[in-house]
C-alpha cells in the first residue's frame, strides 16, 4: 500500500519549486513558458494548504472522488486538472471542477464530452506515443481521426513514456509529441513526471507533472 505524503513544510515546497524554476532557466527555457502542476493523487485534503503557501496554484488529481473532495474543501483556491485515467462515466463528475481533462483517450469519453461538454470545455488528448500494449492513449496515427471527431476543443497532447531508470529513453518519445502537436495545430505539450521533466523541457513541454520533486526534503 503507497503511503499518504503528509509533513510537508511550505518552505521546503517553496524551495523544490524555485529550483525547477532555476533548470528551467539552465534548460534555455523561460519560466513562464512552462506551467508546473502539482500532482496530489497521494497528498491528502489536510496538507493542501501548505501547497498554497508554497506558492502552488495548479494542482493534479488522479481519481474522480478525491479531486471532488479536495476541490470543494478547498473552493477557489486552485486550479484542477485530471491526470488519472479517464473512465466515461466520470466524465460528468470531473468536468465542472477542472481546468482541463488531460487523459482523453476513448470514443466513449468523447461521447460523455459531447453530452456533458460546454463551449468553454478544453482537453488534452493522451497519446500512447510508444505504443505499449494494455497502456491507455491513442495510437499515434489514430490522432487525426479522433481530433475530427472530437465534440470539445482540444487544446494539447499527453503522454507517459515507458517507465525508464535513465531519463534519457523518454526523449524520442517526447519529441514524437512535440511533432504530433505541431502538426495540428496545439498548444500545450503535458509530458515529464519527477523522473524526466528536465528532458521533458528540453524538448518542448508546456506542462511538467511533479511529486516528489516538489514534495521531498532537500534541493538535490
Amino acid at each position: 500500500m503507497v503511503e499518504l505524503i503528509t509533513g510537508l513544510r511550505a518552505d521546503q515546497v517553496r524551495a523544490n519549486l524555485e529550483r525547477v524554476r532555476a533548470e528551467i532557466s539552465a534548460a534555455g527555457r523561460e519560466p513562464d513558458e512552462i506551467q508546473i502542476l502539482a500532482a496530489v493523487k497521494y497528498v491528502p485534503i489536510e496538507e493542501l494548504e501548505v501547497l498554497a503557501e508554497a506558492g502552488l496554484e495548479l494542482l493534479g488529481e488522479n481519481r474522480a472522488q478525491d479531486l471532488a473532495a479536495k476541490a470543494e474543501a478547498h473552493p477557489g483556491r486552485f486550479t484542477w486538472d485530471f491526470i488519472g485515467q479517464l473512465q466515461s462515466r466520470k466524465v460528468k463528475q470531473v468536468l465542472p471542477r477542472v481546468r482541463y481533462i488531460q487523459t482523453v483517450a476513448s470514443d466513449s469519453a468523447l461521447g460523455q464530452l459531447g453530452r456533458h461538454g460546454t463551449s468553454s470545455t478544453e482537453i488534452l488528448v493522451e497519446v500512447n506515443v510508444a505504443g505499449e500494449p494494455g497502456k491507455s492513449g491513442i495510437a499515434p496515427g489514430d490522432l487525426a481521426g479522433f481530433l475530427e471527431r472530437c465534440p470539445v476543443r482540444v487544446v494539447g497532447l499527453m503522454t507517459m513514456p515507458p517507465l525508464a531508470d535513465d531519463p534519457e529513453a523518454s526523449r524520442p518519445h517526447f519529441a514524437a509529441l512535440r511533432e504530433l502537436a505541431g502538426e495540428h495545430g496545439l498548444r500545450h505539450l503535458s509530458m515529464g513526471t519527477s523522473q524526466d521533466y528536465l528532458v521533458a523541457i528540453q524538448e518542448g513541454a508546456t506542462i511538467v507533472r511533479l511529486g516528489t520533486s516538489l514534495y521531498r526534503s532537500g534541493s538535490s
